[in-house]
């Protein structure tokens, strides 16, 4: 796959809700996925399972009511980056979130090696 097929399948899986079946097809054994701060599971998750942890964790935890995902924005050979725009609140609790992110990705050999996770979020009132 090239670059831009895997941002373009990157970001149609995610649109698509089928972000969990796209870590086996898109990314690498060894991929690494950092988060901008530790949400209580560490900053990074390196390997495969690591990050499928990090997916399941979310979707434990959090429910999305409006999510809006940027089309993929190439740069050079091997990184792109998407705009995540999410809002809605704790399963356990209910307390909302409004996050915007940014996730820059770094391919090589045509899988995802590296995502970056780049955010700012605020409770609404």
């Amino acid at each position: 796959m090239t670059l831009q097929q895997i941002a373009d399948a990157l970001v149609a899986g995610c649109r698509a809700g089928t972000e969990m079946a796209n870590l086996d097809k898109l990314y690498a054994p060894d991929a690494v996925s950092v988060e901008a701060a530790d949400m209580g599971n560490g900053r990074e998750a390196a390997g495969l399972e690591a990050i499928r942890g990090k997916h399941e964790w979310w979707n434990s935890a959090m429910e999305a009511t409006q999510t809006n995902v940027s089309d993929p924005m190439v740069h050079g050979e091997d990184r792109f980056a998407v705009i995540f725009e999410v809002k809605g609140h704790e399963k356990d609790g209910g307390k909302p979130f409004d996050m915007k992110e940014v996730g820059v990705y770094t391919v090589a050999n045509g899988k995802i090696t590296r995502e970056e996770f780049f955010y700012q979020t605020s409770a609404q009132a």
